[in-house]
């Protein structure tokens, strides 16, 4: 049975592998799904993503998690915000803040998929897909 919301399922393989103190996971490669993973890199919440893209063959996403020195995950937590069945946009006023801005909301705009503060940077809304703390 294929998936029906393939981004959840990301968060849930993330979310996981973090409880399981996994030190990587792999994800069916999407476009979305690889932005979402460097934006977690660049925002310092895993500690590598790679993707090999060359034969026909699409490669998993790897995803390797990163850990705080006494062993706790840097991920707290991951939710789904806009869903299949229920889409969730905001204007650039409307984005929410993740924890007063220690998390990130990642954002799907017309200029890519962006963080909620470089939405606000650019002055551009769109679909809210996940915040992350």
């Amino acid at each position: 049975m294929p998936v029906t919301d393939p981004i959840a399922d990301m968060l849930t393989r993330l979310r996981n592998a973090s409880t399981a103190r996994k030190d990587e996971v792999e994800v069916p490669y999407s476009r979305v799904k690889w932005e979402i993973a460097k934006i977690l890199k660049e925002e310092g919440f895993v500690k590598a993503c790679f993707w090999n893209s060359k034969g026909r063959k699409k490669s998993p996403i790897k995803i390797y998690l990163k850990y705080g020195g006494d062993g706790e995950s840097v991920l707290h937590g991951l939710d789904r915000i806009s869903k299949p069945g229920i889409r969730r946009y905001q204007g650039v006023g409307e984005l929410p803040r993740v924890l007063g801005g220690m998390g990130v909301t990642i954002v799907s705009t017309s200029r890519g998929i962006l963080t909620d503060k470089n939405c606000r940077r650019q002055n551009v809304g769109g679909e809210v897909l996940c915040s992350v703390w």
